[in-house]
């Protein structure tokens, strides 16, 4: 797509390629294309360089975040996790959890943040993967269907909560040198794409006002603690079938969504890749997103 002469996908300050907006014909190219990265990344997967590493993930306790502590501790990672209630199944993953943490209360998480410090932590990795998606679409017409107080808790959690949790780890003396603040994001926080995946539609206002609020949050971010030399990465995970994802149920299998333990997989191998600050990437072809 060009604008005024202008590759639209091409971004030729970072020499990336852009992901496709229409997800069906994504999914469509990938087949078509017998592209082994996007329907089977265990086949390119590898984890070994989690091993010994001390990894934090907030919303651990369900959907991709359950799914990123099973796959970091099976590649040899201290996992923590930070969640508002105790999780068996974390506990039998040998995770030290934080409980009492939601990120929307500053002094919880500043409160975290010193028990990492004081149980002699230091993180090489953090992913901010804990979110909040409203379930009912939100539609200014034919009926008014507008939750405001909604759009405010989803913009807390999905923009202020990656920023709160990032600061206050940095506050505390939490991360390393060249610690990697990972934040799982959305495509959905893609104005550009607004015009293919919601023309003439709309809707979803607090889900999508987040997104975008949350990516500019971690540019900001990234641009601060660029100095320190530390990276902070924006991943889309892809398409996954979690509880999160239950309203588009309908459309799992037509844009290829996968189990959550594929999207951990999708997710670190990313990591992996130790990606430029302030790069927004789709997890499912490796590919910049635009904004």
């Amino acid at each position: 797509m060009q604008c005024f002469g202008v590759d639209l996908y091409k971004d030729e300050t970072r020499g990336g390629t852009y992901s496709i907006a229409d997800q069906v014909a994504r999914f469509s190219k990938a087949i078509s294309d017998g592209n082994e990265r996007y329907l089977d990344v265990a086949s390119v997967y590898d984890g070994s360089y989690l091993k010994d590493k001390t990894v934090l993930v907030t919303g651990g306790n369900r959907g991709l975040g359950l799914a990123l502590c099973k796959r970091c501790v099976a590649d040899g990672a201290t996992v923590l996790v930070f969640g508002r209630k105790q999780s068996d199944e974390l506990k039998e993953l040998g995770c030290v959890q934080m409980t009492g943490v939601d990120v929307t209360n500053t002094s919880a998480v500043k409160n975290a943040c010193r028990k990492v410090v004081e149980q002699g932590y230091q993180l090489d990795i953090v992913i901010n993967n804990a979110g909040y998606f409203y379930g009912p679409r939100e539609a200014v017409t034919p009926t008014d269907t507008m939750h405001y107080d909604e759009q405010l808790k989803q913009i807390d959690v999905c923009a202020v909560g990656p920023l709160r949790v990032s600061a206050c780890l940095r506050q505390a003396h939490a991360l390393k040198k060249d610690a990697q603040i990972i934040i799982i994001t959305s495509q959905a926080g893609s104005v550009q794409w607004r015009f293919t995946q919601n023309r003439n539609v709309g809707g979803d206002y607090g889900h999508h006002m987040s997104r975008a609020a949350c990516n500019m949050g971690a540019v900001l971010l990234g641009e601060e603690l660029r100095a320190d030399g530390m990276s902070v990465v924006l991943l889309h995970p892809g398409f996954c079938r979690t509880e999160m994802t239950r309203k588009y149920e309908s459309i799992w299998d037509a844009e290829g969504a996968v189990d959550a333990d594929v999207g951990a997989m999708r997710v670190l191998f990313e990591v992996g890749r130790k990606h430029e600050s302030g790069s927004y990437i789709n997890c499912e072809d490796g590919l910049r997103i635009p904004w």
